[in-house]
């Protein structure tokens, strides 16, 4: 039995995408698999590991527990939308220097959902950047690291010239 589609249009990293999809598609799956969109990944859909996080309207969310249609009218942000041109996010710097990844299949949703918290609070603190990837399993082990990117990240937003300053002396 086919379900009937909805015409339903999703305002992905800044680009509408007109698609026909069945009511019951999950976000996670109609990026996945409608529009090629595979740095979100989908690993427990269930929203216990949180590799499928991305930025609905600048909070972090699990893309597998939404609806595509229910994102209609929001803004999405996935992991390919984060970078400008030929410049990381600080984020994406943050976790190279930090070495925050092994696998990198967690690091997609690790970085999202501290670019959540950071649109929420510019400056937060160790045990907020701890609270936001709590929800995010690191098979790797990498958790310290990762703490370590969150912090160096929230360090160059708020202080984006000192950042840029010390890239200048190296």
């Amino acid at each position: 039995m086919s379900s009937k589609r909805l015409l339903t249009t999703l305002a992905i990293n800044g680009i509408e995408h007109e698609l026909a999809l069945e009511p019951r598609r999950t976000l996670l799956d109609a990026l996945r698999h409608d529009l090629q969109l595979t740095g979100t990944k989908k690993v427990c859909d269930m929203g216990d590991c949180g590799a499928c996080t991305v930025l609905v309207d600048g909070r972090a969310m699990y893309a597998c527990l939404l609806l595509a249609v229910d994102c209609t009218d929001r803004q999405i942000t996935t992991i390919e939308g984060l970078a400008q041109a030929d410049e990381l996010d600080p984020l994406q710097q943050a976790f190279i220097e930090a070495d925050a990844f092994q696998c990198g299949f967690c690091t997609a949703g690790q970085i999202m959902s501290l670019k959540g918290l950071l649109n929420e609070t510019p400056a937060p603190n160790d045990d907020q950047i701890l609270r936001a990837v709590t929800g995010n399993l690191c098979r790797c082990g990498a958790y310290r690291n990762i703490l370590k990117a969150g912090r160096l990240a929230a360090d160059q937003v708020a202080h984006p010239e000192e950042a840029r300053h010390a890239d200048s002396t190296h």
